[in-house]
This record gives structure tokens, C-alpha cells and sequence, in this order.
């Protein structure tokens, strides 16, 4: 197999013994394992030659971008780890069309700086960008901090190349904007894990830049005074907000500790916001006397106003861009922060954004009763409904995790929600699937899956349980 493995990519692409170490765990350490190797394709060909290879000897395969997945869906005990970081072309920029054709291990931030070449953006944003590669944001339609203004992964593709199973190559490279001829097989394939084949290209859509932006930590009294105050944000930018994420006293203070880091405030409160505008429009980009753009001022005059009525706490506008950087370190920092803090149980849901509120009092209630000195560290999407749940357990066992994983899911069920947001299934939420997952949802995905690789051999065990 190895041989035949280095006669496809080359002998030095071909990974095993020590050489496999920084491919042998998780983003937390907390999963390892030993690949049979770590195969380094060059390009799409390569790729497929490998994948005929391991599905002609019924070999499992597993894709890996960046790593920095958190539900532990790149496990490769035995399995061909193929790693897409020599696929790293950004093979266009095309800004009239504002689309960009890239391959699938382009890393985020690279793709985000030649955007910004054109004067365009490629929205999709969070903490590890810096080494999250495209092929991992579309196999687990990533979302982070930008969704609320430009949706998540799967909202900002157009068209995939994709390596099946079979090692047959299916492209689907359209950068249409409306294609309705048969099944949308490029959102099949986008949140997929790679248990369905390997994305090895895709088109992308680009927007403008923002020519400025006003960026503020808010504090209210309550979540539901925040999703308010984000109603009337809304209404005064025309929907300009593009980040609105929540963190809580505990987080805060955690950071502190971790980062070494100053307060937001001069004073503490329960309920902190990093809300943040972009603006295009001449109007709102112009430069005031003090050298800032008139949307700075006009986010700032409207948070005044709103502390005036009571709906604001307190309120702290960037007045450059360092202090802009520093607001969004503190957000941006959250799984360095929660992960400091191991063993964590963490839960990545998502309810209606005016549920929030409900859910996170529902979950609170019901920890303690699986250990009294449970407490979460929390921060939200809070746009989008989107709660980062983390859990720190002192009295940590595989029963209590299990007892608060489940007792967190029935709260979010029980206000229509989902136990997965953005982190995807790999592993990790296996046992949630099981109980959890309408089952002709899950016999349709078994069903997807048996026709697309009937050996199995693609991303195994991972996103669908056994029955």
C-alpha cells in the first residue's frame, strides 16, 4: 500500500512513523490516533488516483484541512489521512463577477487578504482563520462571526470539484447564481464531513469590502434587551450590523485571566456585546472632523441616545482600529479561553434568536442537578441564535458528560433548536445523533451514503451512527 501510495504522489508525500505527529490528534488534544499514513496530494489527479487506490482495497480515507475542527470528525486510526495542504491555489480572482476559484487548501485568512486586494471580502470569519482551510469550512459549512449579515460556508458557494468515493471526479464548478437542472448535489456534499467524498475545489462568492467600520462593546440588562437593541441597530443602519456576539460575565472574566487582558467596562456586567457595522455607502464612509468615518458617529450618537432610555448600560466605541483589534481578540480568543479550562463539555446549539434568553436559564437550571458546581462559559452568535455552550464540570466523569450533554439537548429541543450549529458531528456528537435525529432523516442519510460509497471507505464512522 505504501509503495503504491508514494508511486501516485512521491515519496517524500507520503507521511508515516514520526513524521504523522502534528496529523495524530485534535484542535484539544483530547482525541489521538496513528494513520496508516499521511498522503499529500498535489493536485485533483492525485487525489483520485489515491482514492481508486483505497476503495479498490477497501481502505478507509480520511480528509484533512486544517485541523481545527472541534467535534472530532478526523480520527484516522488505520486509515489513509489525506491532508489537501499542497492544494493551496487560489487559482482566480475574478472581481467584476466577485467570485474567487480556489482549491480546497487555500487557509481562510490567505483567501481573505487576496480578496481584499480587489477591494472585495470573503465574509466567513472566526478565531482560526489563520490556519482553517477552505476544504474544512465546506465539508463542515462553517459559520462564525459574519453570518448574520452573509449566511454561513454553504451561503457563499457557487460550485464544488469533488473526488467521490468511486475516485471518480465531479465537477461542479458553476459560478451560476441560479441553476435549478436536478438535484443540488453541491449542498449535499457542503456539511458532509467528507463521508461523501472529498472537496478539492470550489467558487466562492466575494462582496465588497466595507470602507469603514464602527465597532462598540455594549452592555444591557438582559438578552432580551439585547436582541432588541439589535432590532433598532438594524433599523437605524439599514441592516448594516454585520457581527453581534455575546459574551457573559463569567467569559469575560476568564479572559481576563487567560489573556492577561484589561476589562471592557469600568464596570462588570452579566451581558456583553461586540457589535460591529460595515459601510459602503459615501454617506457613511465620509471623514468627520476628527478624522473618524460619519457611521462611527452615527453608531455612536445612536448608543447614546440609547442609554438615555435605559436600553444601554454602558457603551465603549473603537475610537481606531487597534482598539477595534482588541475588541474582537477578546471574542476571537474564546477557544483558546474555554479550552484553558479543561476537561470541557462542550455543546455548540442553535435555537430562535428570541429563545436564547429561555434556553440559556433552561440549561443553567438543569447542570447543576448533574453536578452543583457545574458552571457554563458562554458567547453567542447572537444574531443568528447560535450559543456556544461550554460546560466546566469539577466533579468531571463520563456519566456527568453524558448527563449534562443530554439534559443541554432536551433544552434546546424542547424550544425547537438543534444540538449542532456550526461545529458539525465527526465523532463527538455520534450519541446525539442517535437519540436525536428524526429517523427517515437518518434513513435517508444511510440510504445517501450506502449508494455514494459502498464500501465505506470514505471518512468512516463519523456524522452517521451505526444502526
Amino acid at each position: 500500500m505504501l509503495r503504491k501510495l508514494k508511486a501516485i504522489v512521491g515519496d517524500k508525500h507520503v507521511l508515516t512513523g514520526e513524521d504523522m505527529a502534528r496529523f495524530s490528534h485534535d484542535f484539544t488534544r483530547e482525541f489521538n490516533w496513528t494513520p496508516l499514513a499521511v498522503v499529500r496530494p498535489a493536485d485533483t489527479a492525485e487525489v483520485s488516483e489515491v482514492v481508486k487506490l483505497a476503495n479498490a482495497t477497501k481502505t478507509p480515507i480520511v480528509p484533512v484541512s486544517g485541523n481545527t475542527g472541534l467535534s472530532a470528525g478526523a480520527i484516522a486510526e488505520g486509515a489513509i489521512m489525506l491532508s489537501l495542504e499542497r492544494m493551496n491555489a487560489i487559482r482566480e480572482v475574478r472581481p467584476a463577477a466577485r467570485t474567487a476559484i480556489v482549491e480546497a487548501g487555500v487557509i481562510l485568512s490567505t483567501l481573505r487578504d487576496a480578496a481584499e486586494e480587489h477591494g472585495l471580502i470573503f465574509p466567513l470569519t472566526f478565531g482560526a482563520q489563520g490556519s482553517a482551510m477552505i476544504g474544512g469550512n465546506l465539508a463542515t459549512n462553517a459559520g462564525g462571526s459574519n453570518v448574520l449579515r452573509y449566511g454561513n460556508t454553504r451561503d457563499l458557494c457557487l460550485g464544488l470539484e469533488v473526488v467521490l468515493p468511486t475516485g471518480e471526479v465531479m465537477e461542479i464548478m458553476s459560478e451560476l447564481h441560479k441553476d435549478n437542472s436536478g438535484y443540488n448535489l453541491k449542498h449535499l456534499l457542503i456539511g458532509a464531513e467528507g463521508t461523501l467524498g472529498i472537496i478539492t475545489g470550489a467558487v466562492l462568492k466575494l462582496f465588497p469590502k466595507p470602507r469603514a467600520y464602527a465597532t462598540a462593546m455594549v452592555a444591557v440588562e438582559s438578552l432580551s434587551g439585547a436582541l432588541d437593541l439589535l432590532n433598532r441597530l438594524q433599523a437605524a443602519t439599514g441592516g448594516a450590523v454585520e457581527a453581534y456576539e455575546y459574551m457573559t460575565r463569567a467569559y469575560i472574566e476568564a479572559h481576563m485571566q487567560t489573556k492577561q487582558s484589561r476589562a471592557p467596562f469600568d464596570d462588570t456586567y452579566d451581558v456583553n456585546i461586540l457589535v460591529e457595522v460595515g459601510a459602503t455607502a459615501e454617506r457613511d464612509v465620509a471623514e468627520q472632523e476628527d478624522g473618524r468615518p460619519a457611521v462611527a458617529h452615527a453608531l455612536e450618537n445612536t448608543l447614546g441616545a440609547l442609554l438615555e432610555e435605559g436600553v444601554v448600560l454602558d457603551a465603549v466605541v473603537a475610537q481606531n482600529e487597534a482598539q477595534r483589534r482588541e475588541m474582537w481578540e477578546r471574542r476571537e480568543a474564546a477557544g483558546e479561553v474555554v479550552f484553558a479550562h479543561m476537561p470541557i463539555i462542550n455543546n455548540d446549539i442553535a435555537v430562535p434568536v428570541d429563545k436564547v434568553e429561555v434556553f440559556i436559564e433552561m440549561a443553567n437550571a438543569e447542570i447543576i442537578k448533574a453536578d452543583p458546581e457545574a458552571y457554563p462559559l458562554i458567547v453567542a452568535h447572537l444574531g443568528d441564535g447560535n450559543v456556544h455552550y461550554a460546560v466546566k464540570a469539577p466533579n468531571h466523569s463520563a456519566e456527568i458528560k453524558a448527563q449534562i450533554v443530554e439534559s443541554v439537548e432536551d433544552c434546546v429541543l424542547k424550544l425547537g433548536g438543534s444540538f449542532s450549529a456550526e461545529h458539525g458531528i465527526g465523532t463527538y456528537k455520534l450519541p446525539s445523533m442517535q437519540r436525536r435525529k428524526n429517523k427517515a432523516a437518518m434513513g435517508a442519510m444511510r440510504a445517501i451514503k450506502a449508494a455514494l460509497d459502498p464500501n465505506n471507505i470514505m471518512n468512516p464512522g463519523k456524522v452517521i451512527p451505526p444502526e
